[in-house]
This record gives C-alpha cells, structure tokens and sequence, in this order.
C-alpha cells in the first residue's frame, strides 16, 4: 500500500531527476513547473470530461431511464463526442458585440478555474503550491469569475445576456459573504490559512463534527457560486433563455462550460479540505480518499440539482442576506468564544458541535415561522382581491 501512497510523488520524483541528468538546476526546476501547470490543465479536463458523463447518468437514474448508452461501452465515450461536436459548431459573434470583450470574456473564466487547483492538497505531500494565504487566494480568484460573466452579458448586446450579467452581480456577490466567514471559521479552528495546514488540523476529528453549521453554510453558498439548482439564475432558460452567455457557441460556449466544470471539481475538493479531513483516512492511500470523499460530494451536489426545484431571485438573495449571512456571523461568533474559552480538546468539539446543532435548529425554526407569515400574507391578500372583486361587482 505504501508504494500506491507514494506512487505519484516517485514518479514526480524520477522525471525530475532525470531533467537534472542534463540540464542546469534552475532550468531543471522550470521544466518541473511547466509540466505541473499543464498537469493541472489535463486534471481539469479529466473532471469535466468524467462529470460530465457522471451528471447524465445520474440525472437519467434519477429519473428512471438509461442515460449516455451509444457512444462507446455504457456511453463512456459520451463527453468525448460532445466536446467535439461543440468544437465544431459555427463561431457566431452578434454584429452589434463589443468584439475584444466578447472575445476576453470567456478566456479569464477559464484563468482562476485553473489556477485555483494550484493550493488544492490532492493527497500527503501532493499539492501544487503550499502557500501560507492559500484560503485568501481562493476567495480573491473565486470572485475573478463574477467580473468575466459581466463582461460577457454586456459585451453580447442582448437584453437577455445582460440580465443574466445583473443576476450574476447580485447573486455571486451576495454568496461570496456568507462563504468567507465560514471560512473564516474554518481557519479560526485551524490556526493557519494554508490548505495543507487546514487538513493537518483535522487529523483527529474532521471539521463538519466541530461545525456542521459552518459546513451547511459553505455548501449551499458554493452551490449558488457554481450557479447549480436551486441557485442557478443566471441561466434560468425558462425565464432568461440561457442568460449571460445565450450569444456564446462554439468553441466560446465550450470554455464556459469547461470553467464550470473545472470550479464543480474545485469547490468540491476545497469542501473535502475543509470539513471533509482532505485527504486523511486509514488504510487506502490518501490520494485516493480524497477522490472518494470529492466524488461522494459531487454526487450530493447532482442529486440536489436532479430533485430541488429552482427558486425565484428574490427568495435566493433573501435565503442570503436573512438566513446565511446571520447563521453565518452568528456560528463565527460561537466558534470564537468556545475557541477562546476551552483548550483543544474532545470537551472544545463537543462544545462547539452542540452549540451549532442549537443554531441550526433556531435558525431553521425562523425560517419556517417566516414561510408561514409569507402564506398568511398571500393568502390574506388573495382573499381581500377576491373580495374588492365581488365588491366591485355587485356596484356594477
């Protein structure tokens, strides 16, 4: 089992030394970072090409059928033949485009989608950079995305793209607050901003036992940051006809779609690091559980996409601004003091674990006495219309 751990980081190892048998050090070193750059580019492409026949088929068990079956043994050449044939579509670009920003829109989506794998701890001593900010980097690159879809939507000239564009704003932005503090709460148990150091923390315990609310606040927040049901208004096609990138085809579409693909993976493996114990698990090695635990989380995030109807936009900026954001300063607050209180310890976890447990159940307790005041509302208004209706009548 010992050489299946280390198997990557020996071969890593091998071509490395062999591009000193030639070459000065310093080339030798460049050579190595080129190779892990495009390395990351190839993992990228791997996850979109895998999820991507994962999603189909699990979204066709959902609702009893095959799914992908023709194209190779059990479909699995699926993504393959639509990667070509969206690569072979006409490049359309609207007369009327602002042509350089429509042209750069979808390159500097697919930038930050590749560069943030770079702090993504893939396993023991796997990890393309162990930077000590590497929570900052994610947050800074994670918002880059927001700026490229507006660009996108404005540049298309097209009312339905711009919308999608404002929903964009209003809905990335308004996610990206209640994701870092959950963040921060993460890094206050962890003592340290740094992937590898935040997985080093939960080498007893992973953190969804210390704080579960801090968790369920970062997953639905990275739901809606990854544009998936229920959260997927920027691209509603019943009301918005594909939204920001609607006058996007071809190859253009295709990055787009790569970039969304390529965060799934990404926000999926940071929930792993994060709460999940990364990649520390006994036994198989570690590479190897921390593909398990991501799968595991993206098949949750598909199910919820193939069963949770899609919300309207003033419900989900509310869900944001009314229930995320206070649990969120609320669970930050309690880690805080509990943290500050108690030593590291089993009595620290228990602590903390009971304290947000209460939390989420106050938390949801207001939210179903306000959809309760939201029927009364409605219903008393449907009544007092029905009312002037009849009233009006009998005037008549």
């Amino acid at each position: 089992m010992q050489i299946l751990e280390n198997l990557w980081i020996d071969i890593a190892q091998w071509i490395r030394g062999l591009f000193d048998s030639f070459l000065p050090q310093w080339a030798a070193q460049l050579v190595m970072d080129v190779l892990g750059i495009l390395l990351l580019i190839v993992i990228g492409i791997v996850a979109v090409l895998a999820f991507t026949y994962m999603e189909r088929k699990v979204i066709a068990r959902v609702g009893d059928r095959i799914g992908p079956n023709r194209a190779g043994p059990l479909g699995i050449f699926q993504a393959i033949a639509d990667a070509i044939k969206m690569l072979t579509k006409e490049d359309v670009t609207p007369t009327n485009a602002d042509r350089w920003m429509f042209l750069a829109a979808p390159i500097l989506i697919i930038i930050p989608a590749v560069l943030l794998y770079a702090v993504l701890p893939f396993g023991r001593g796997m990890v393309g950079v162990d930077v000590n900010i590497a929570v900052v980097f994610v947050v800074a690159l994670g918002a880059i995305p927001i700026l490229s879809m507006l660009m996108a939507g404005w540049a298309s000239d097209n009312k339905y793209a711009l919308l999608g564009a404002f929903r964009t704003v209003a809905q990335l932005l308004s996610y990206e607050i209640p994701m870092a503090i959950a963040l921060l709460t993460v890094v206050l148990l962890a003592g340290t901003m740094s992937t590898v150091g935040i997985v080093g923390a939960q080498s007893s315990i992973p953190f969804i036992l210390v704080t579960p609310a801090a968790f369920l606040v970062y997953f639905l927040a990275g739901l809606a940051e990854l544009n998936r049901t229920p959260f997927d208004l920027l691209e509603a096609d019943s009301e918005i006809v594909a939204g920001y990138f609607i006058e996007y085809s071809g190859m253009k579409f295709a990055m787009f779609f790569l970039a969304e693909f390529i965060n799934f993976f990404m926000m999926a493996g940071m929930i792993t690091t994060l709460f999940l114990g990364g990649w520390q698990w006994p036994i198989l090695p570690s590479w190897l559980w921390f593909l398990i635990k991501t799968i595991a989380v993206i098949f949750v995030i598909m199910w919820i996409r193939d069963t949770v109807p899609r919300i309207r936009i003033d419900q989900m900026l509310s869900f944001a601004w009314k229930a995320l954001v206070p649990v969120a300063l609320a669970n930050l607050f309690l880690v805080a003091f509990i943290a500050k209180l108690l030593e590291p310890g089993w009595l620290r976890t228990v602590a903390a674990f009971g304290s947000n447990i209460v939390l989420i159940g106050i938390a949801l307790l207001l939210l179903g006495r306000a959809s309760r005041r939201r029927k009364e509302r409605a219903r008393e208004a449907g009544e007092a219309a029905v009312k002037r209706y009849y009233a009006s009548a009998e005037s008549d």
